[in-house]
């Protein structure tokens, strides 16, 4: 049995997220994990939130409530959101636990004796206007490097140059859009990145199974320019986990805490030390290889505008404790998703949210369009058209229309219980041939997180069952040989709980009606798609269950692109 850790980016706290977080690393972080606990792997999905930083102070005086209660109330929305999305999370932590104070304060100490951290007195700007230093993500301007003229202070989401506040052109405050801005002295902690550089490259460049997309925006910031440089891990702030402690090496650091992007990496590790000191397991066989995480497979799902953390600073976190930390071994980045024409956007309310979608449809409407379009190679786009094509044509018409069409015929014919008589003949071996060759290619293409070709493949899996249906047409076959529509039928019931299995990763509640459905609670996976067409015998009582899937009418779809014309209102 393998032993598979996975994570996805944190999201964080300050509101609701959009299809386009959900896609680019939570939803196809969840599909893996379902599908390695399917083939009998073990499984550690782990996700949090992520609460430090200047965004949550703001929003939580927007609210009128207290940081920390603003933090607890979010975490809240966002797990049951996540539940409502069917995220099998192992557990869902917070990035303000004691767990992560604790071991984001160890490993800056621990960074410290290497040699990795560095005081800086620097000029940061500080905002007249709001009486406040302001974090580089509430600092806008126009790029240096591209001229976009939305770029934060920390970085370009346009060309994802790493930047400084310093750099931009016009900045501007975030919080009140106020330009009086000065350049104040502070004292910081800088993690010493540069000289971590050549064992970075070297770790990097050993990936060699990695996505396209992932190794070339790390090698883009480890070669841009001057080369990948120190970066300051600390903030003037309240909120967060404090820089001056009991036992750290340094002093004056009073009234400053970590910077969020320190702490909220670590967070996958003290969110499994959470779990284990919820269940009582063992978080450390999962992240210390000295503990048995040497035979883990860790796996990290994230939007590209994640990656440069992921690949540099978190890396150069573990490696820099010189402690033995299992580092990631697999990041699949995505590309971003965007919404009928422009950008979904948290921060201008911009596409559909998450809980938005749950209210219109059910989960797996949306999980089974967001990850047969997920943004691999390049962005991709949701336009409701395509949105309800999908919905219509892949989930009514061809896996819906089968279930339906199969079960209520042998209950009309037969009863509701699997039929005797008749024998397989060419048709029925030509079909088993055609779903071993795809269920092999569906299990390569979800071991390679290859997301689209596995849904495209789950799909085909879906298509063959309708045209052996169409072609065998027991129902004509009844009127002359009533054993061979028995034998047919068989195959068919029996199909649906085969659906059922390999759908699960994709659509787990409708994989659950179908199992249901077929009073079965057999989930092995198909080794050979013969035994798996005759794992319901002779005689198994079966269920038509409820229609799985509805179709979207035009005039839905019309009021929706009216309600989500692009703001949420």
């Amino acid at each position: 049995m393998a032993r598979h850790l996975i994570t996805s980016a944190i999201p964080y706290i300050n509101g609701i997220k959009h299809l386009g977080n959900l896609v680019g690393s939570q939803l196809p972080a969840d599909l893996f994990a379902r599908y390695q606990r399917a083939r009998g792997n073990e499984v550690m999905f782990i996700c949090a939130t992520d609460e430090h930083g200047t965004p949550a102070e703001l929003a939580a005086a927007k609210a009128g409530k207290d940081v920390a209660d603003y933090c607890a109330e979010m975490h809240d929305v966002q797990a049951e959101i996540a539940r409502g999305f069917r995220l099998s999370f192992d557990h869902f932590g917070r990035s303000s636990s004691a767990q992560n104070r604790v071991l984001t304060q160890h490993f800056a100490v621990k960074l410290a004796e290497a040699g990795l951290i560095r005081e800086v007195t620097e000029k940061q700007m500080y905002s007249i206007t709001d009486g406040r230093f302001l974090p580089d993500r509430y600092i806008e301007g126009t790029c240096p490097n591209c001229g976009f003229e939305s770029a934060r202070g920390d970085q370009c989401d346009n060309c994802t140059k790493q930047l400084d506040p310093v750099d931009l052109i016009n900045p501007r405050s975030v919080i009140s859009g106020s330009t009086d801005l000065e350049l104040r002295e502070t004292k910081h902690l800088f993690l010493r990145q540069s000289e971590m550089r050549s064992k970075l490259q070297d770790w990097i460049d050993s990936k060699t199974d990695w996505p396209l997309l992932t190794t070339s925006i790390a090698k883009k910031w480890l070669n841009d320019g001057d080369g990948l440089q120190d970066r300051g891990i600390t903030r003037d702030l309240h909120w967060g986990v404090p820089a001056q402690f009991e036992g750290a090496p340094w002093s004056g650091m009073d009234g400053k805490v970590f910077y969020v992007w320190f702490d909220a990496p670590i967070e996958y590790i003290a969110a499994t030390e959470e779990w284990a000191d919820k269940t009582g397991g063992d978080w450390a066989r999962w992240w210390r290889t000295d503990r048995g995480a040497d035979d883990v497979t860790y796996t990290q799902f994230m939007g590209k505008d994640n990656v440069p953390f992921h690949t540099l600073s978190f890396p150069a976190t573990i490696l820099g404790s010189n402690e033995p930390w299992k580092l990631v071994d697999y990041i699949k980045s995505f590309n971003y998703l965007n919404y009928d024409g422009g950008q979904f956007s948290t921060s201008r309310g911009r596409g559909v949210f998450m809980d938005q979608a749950l209210e219109i449809l059910p989960a797996d409407y949306w999980r089974w369009w967001l990850l047969s379009h997920a943004p691999e190679s390049a962005d991709s786009e949701f336009t409701w058209e395509n949105f309800q094509t999908s919905v219509n044509k892949d989930l009514a018409d061809v896996l819906g229309n089968f279930v339906s069409r199969i079960t209520k015929f042998c209950r009309s014919k037969f009863g509701e219980a699997l039929p005797a008589g008749g024998a397989w003949g060419e048709r029925e071996a030509a079909l088993i041939d055609e779903l071993n060759t795809r269920i092999r290619a569906y299990e390569t293409f979800m071991e390679e997180k290859e997301v689209r070709k596995a849904a495209a493949e789950l799909r085909a899996i879906w298509v063959a069952g309708n045209e052996y249906l169409q072609a065998a047409a027991p129902w004509t076959v009844f009127k002359t040989d009533p054993d061979q529509a028995a034998a047919q039928t068989r195959l068919a019931l029996n199909l649906v709980r085969l659906y059922a299995v390999l759908s699960a990763p994709f659509i787990p509640d409708a994989s659950e009606a179908m199992l249901a459905g077929m009073q079965t609670e057999d989930r092995s996976w198909p080794a050979d798609a013969k035994a798996a067409l005759e794992a319901l015998p002779v005689g198994h009582a079966f269920t038509t269950p409820e229609v799985l899937f509805r179709k979207i009418a035009d005039e839905e779809r019309e009021d929706w692109q009216q309600r989500f014309a692009g703001t949420r209102g």
